[in-house]
């Protein structure tokens, strides 16, 4: 499930900036970009998102952010710069080259200059720690907010499914005196009034609808929608029960299809599984 969250954590000239964003995935997939105050409590950061995040690609980023960066004076390693320098003259008497250029080139080379964002907060990794709590709060927060819409749209999709069944079973004893009738035309049509036994006939009938009966798959259908809505309600994760569930209820559509045999069912059947479809195209947003 979407969802973003994001907190600040002052700590010496500046602050730690969170930003924790979180996308669909089946699974907790997770990235973390943290400054080096954090290092050491990457393992603590990762169980505590692991545990309140069960599901989704989650992005953290730790970022530390200077106040007044132009304030901040820049710390030099004299030794190192001593060293490049006296290194770099050697080299330019070689080849007669001057020294003009020699002293920003020792200036800009690698370890003279420290870095000028280090923070020296005794309890900073604490703080950005509790950044960290409050940006998944905040995330979590805007999960909440997004999954309640999401539940309504799945409850409209179930009862639309429902209504579908509905009309469904008002079609079917219609369905049945159609078929009973298609049959007994085409049996007169071919052998005429008297060539063939009215009551083997009729036995043959009863037994092609019996094939044709869906009175099971409406039972189950309703069954397993009444369990969607009722496992929506659990506190616990049910992204993947919900999707379970699901492919029950396109099951017994599905062969409610199959043994239909009639135009105007199948219409109902085809509304039916596009409401499934749009059912499944959201689980993927539930946890």
């Amino acid at each position: 499930m979407t969802g973003f969250g994001q907190a600040d954590a002052v700590v010496d000239n500046g602050t730690i900036h969170v930003e924790i964003k979180s996308l669909n995935s089946k699974f907790l997939d997770l990235s973390l970009r943290l400054p080096s105050i954090l290092t050491d409590k990457e393992m603590e950061i990762r169980a505590m998102i692991q545990e309140q995040l069960e599901r989704g690609k989650i992005t953290v980023t730790a970022e530390y952010r200077q106040s007044n960066p132009d304030q901040v004076a820049r710390r030099y390693d004299e030794r190192m710069f001593v060293t490049h320098y006296t290194e770099l003259k050697k080299l330019a008497d070689k080849v007669m080259a001057p020294y003009d250029n020699l002293f920003e080139m020792a200036l800009r080379s690698p370890d003279v200059a420290l870095d000028q964002h280090e923070i020296t907060d005794p309890v900073a990794s604490e703080k950005a720690a509790q950044s960290i709590s409050a940006a998944l709060e905040q995330l979590n927060k805007f999960r909440q907010d997004e999954g309640k819409a999401l539940e309504e749209k799945l409850r409209g999709y179930v009862k639309t499914i429902d209504s579908l069944l509905n009309r469904v079973e008002e079609l079917d004893p219609l369905r049945v005196e159609k078929i009973r009738s298609r049959i007994k035309k085409n049996v007169t049509d071919f052998f005429g009034d008297e060539g063939f036994d009215a009551n083997r006939l009729e036995q043959e009938i009863i037994f092609y609808i019996e094939k044709l009966d869906i009175h099971e798959e409406r039972v189950r259908l309703r069954t397993h929608l009444h369990y969607f809505l009722e496992s929506m309600k659990d506190k616990q994760s049910t992204g993947k029960k919900l999707g379970f569930i699901a492919q029950e209820i396109g099951r017994e559509i599905n062969t409610i299809g199959s043994k239909a045999n009639d135009a105007g069912m199948q219409r109902e059947v085809v509304m039916m599984k596009e409401e499934l479809e749009k059912i499944k195209e959201q689980l993927s947003n539930v946890l």
